[in-house]
């Protein structure tokens, strides 16, 4: 039924449907063509090499990063085409943020808030996906991030149908429940947070009554139920999948200027604009308490507040909070769409201004590898992490066309972030990586066997020394370098050695 009190629209002004494309295919096109001209990252590699090596989970992360990609890397199908999954993604969570920012407005609308205009509340929350640098790296990189932000909004979109008694003693929503949440523990271990924040959610709503109903405890066997491979291999290795994210996450002793440190790469990673909104929307809240609408927060807050805190022990990265950023950015969409109209619109403006001319500088960058015109021989230049994205495909194809030639059936590194490029790139090869932690490529390709020779692959952005030792090879022989060059310049380059009779020490002290 049309809604008699809602907004009038003028007719000179753009239909908001037509204002939502061209949001998306802004984002779509920028995505498309940067998806098309870069190598594929390091936990991109990695994670498009679960792919092609399948199995019930793995090392780092659950299996659904790789399960995702699979049907693409099986018919063989170039970058471009593979990344078009993370584009599909991203759409969904825009029109998802989308609609939700409308369900809230309603929401708020039958408890007598009528000011707010849905689409163009709807419309700044998509805006707000378009303006926060990191939101693209997810759209452009499949990572576990980028399902779970998608999963997320459909689990809050889930919990808000849920809250309504008369949908709650339905087994359907219950059932659709159970499924989202065995997709968020195939994408990543943070899904508890998400899965915290609606049990909580849905107790408040109902209490303790709800446990007397089939349904959330159909929605708990079928969420244990598709995450039991995750259990089952871990069980098959000895748990090393939660030991290492235990580990990874607590990080070092705790130190106060790595947790301030937090908050400044959130700011500049999703935009001063969302963080304005997120603390007007929750200030707003606090004004005017919603059971409902507090306990969808929630799936904001407990995921940033355990990450910030776990960033004093140096765990924590950027895209760590995407999905609680995309779960807040609703309610930080209709909290600018209200104070648009007040003395807070040209501080808006200012903000949109300066996001967009971030991203845009973000996109010049990734575009000439780099700040333009500054070379590898440049003091700068040896630190442009810019150059990461460039020259992998040609390295994996060289290295390839090496081993061959020296008959050699190995390629070996230093590290884990130089291993999954090189093992995209030059699959089948495998990929030996020569250190004494345990990671994925041990459990794929094994350690170096003795008297074994390897082909040792160095780049310059991250230069280890030769692994020439009495517990390593014998000697190392540079055969070939490649240099990478981006507009008439060169920006990195690998060196090749032909690495003969490894001596075996190290390879005991890695298993």
């Amino acid at each position: 039924m049309p809604d008699n009190h809602a907004p009038t629209r003028t007719t000179n002004r753009p239909l908001p449907a037509n204002r939502l494309m061209l949001l998306l295919a802004i984002g779509l096109a920028i995505h498309f063509a940067f998806g098309w001209l870069l190598t594929l990252s390091v936990d991109e590699a990695h994670y498009a090499y679960y792919a092609a090596r399948l199995d019930w989970s793995y090392f780092d992360h659950p299996p659904l990063v790789g399960w995702a990609q699979w049907p693409l890397v099986a018919i063989g199908a170039p970058d471009g085409l593979i990344r078009l999954v993370p584009q599909l993604l991203w759409l969904l969570a825009c029109l998802q943020a989308y609609q939700l920012t409308q369900h809230l407005c309603a929401i708020r609308a039958t408890a007598g808030d009528r000011d707010i205009d849905p689409d163009t509340a709807g419309l700044w929350a998509v805006g707000l996906i378009l303006l926060a640098p990191v939101m693209h790296v997810l759209a452009v990189g499949l990572l576990p991030d980028t399902l779970l932000m998608v999963i997320t909004m459909g689990l809050m979109r889930s919990c808000i149908q849920l809250c309504d008694p008369s949908h709650a003693k339905h087994t359907g929503p219950w059932l659709w429940l159970g499924v989202l949440l065995g997709l968020a523990g195939l994408a990543k271990y943070t899904a508890v947070f998400p899965a915290l924040a609606l049990t909580i959610l849905l107790a408040m709503q109902h209490g303790p009554h709800l446990l007397k109903r089939p349904g959330p405890w159909l929605a708990m066997l079928i969420g244990a139920v598709m995450v039991s491979p995750v259990f089952y291999w871990n069980a098959v290795h000895d748990w090393i999948s939660f030991l290492y994210q235990i580990n990874h996450g607590a990080g070092g002793s705790w130190k106060l200027r790595r947790f301030l440190a937090f908050f400044a790469v959130q700011l500049v990673s999703y935009g001063p604009l969302l963080v304005l909104g997120t603390i007007w929307a929750l200030m707003s809240i606090k004004k005017h308490p919603s059971r409902l609408q507090f306990g969808l927060l929630l799936f904001f807050l407990i995921p940033f507040v355990i990450t910030a805190y776990l960033s004093g022990g140096g765990g924590s990265l950027p895209h760590w909070t995407a999905p609680a950023w995309l779960a807040v950015t609703p309610f930080a969409a209709i909290a600018i769409t209200s104070h648009w109209h007040g003395s807070a619109q040209r501080l808006i403006r200012t903000l949109v201004w300066v996001q967009g001319v971030i991203c845009v500088s973000a996109f010049v960058i990734l575009f000439s590898a780099g700040l333009p015109g500054v070379s590898q021989s440049d003091s700068l230049g040896k630190k442009n992490p810019i150059a990461d994205l460039w020259g992998w495909d040609e390295a994996g194809k060289l290295a390839q066309s090496l081993s061959e030639k020296l008959r050699v059936d190995t390629l070996t590194v230093r590290n884990w972030t130089l291993a999954s490029r090189l093992a995209w790139y030059a699959r089948p090869m495998p990929v030996v990586v020569i250190d004494k932690r345990i990671d994925q490529f041990d459990l794929w390709f094994g350690t170096m066997q003795p008297g074994r020779d390897a082909l040792f692959v160095n780049w310059s952005q991250m230069p280890f020394a030769l692994p020439v030792q009495d517990d390593q090879f014998r000697s190392c022989i540079e055969v070939g370098r490649l240099d990478i060059r981006r507009l008439g310049r060169v920006i990195s380059d690998f060196s090749f050695f032909h690495c003969q009779d490894w001596q075996g020490k190290a390879a005991e002290a890695s298993k």
